[in-house]
């Protein structure tokens, strides 16, 4: 099984980069959330739920949790890991469906 590498090298201060790697992940799982977010607020802009006062004020606030999403990655310095750790969550993800899309096929035969 493929495995995510968060960190846990010893750095100079004889700390590990764990955290900055489990920052890197909430932070990839966050993107994620706001992205399901942003489609289904696009869907219901296209069903006509929201009236243009809500339809402002989902866009202020998605784009303010953007916004703040991009500096904890600036300040933390950690925009390539969570590039990296998206690649890797969707391998995961590819491969678990793959499995399961087998499994399912050699039940059946």
């Amino acid at each position: 099984m493929k495995q995510i590498d968060l960190g846990g090298e010893i750095t100079k201060g004889h700390e590990t980069d764990a955290a900055s790697g489990l920052l890197a992940l909430v932070i990839t799982i966050v993107e994620l959330l706001v992205e399901t977010m942003e489609k289904e607020a696009i869907r219901r802009m296209e069903s006509g739920v929201l009236n243009p006062e809500e339809i402002d004020r989902l866009g202020t606030q998605l784009l303010a949790i953007e916004d703040e999403i991009e500096a904890i990655k600036e300040r933390e310095g950690i925009n390539n890991g969570v590039g990296k750790l998206r690649t890797e969550l969707n391998d995961l993800l590819s491969e678990g469906i793959e499995q399961v899309y087998d499994d399912h096929h050699e039940e059946i035969a």
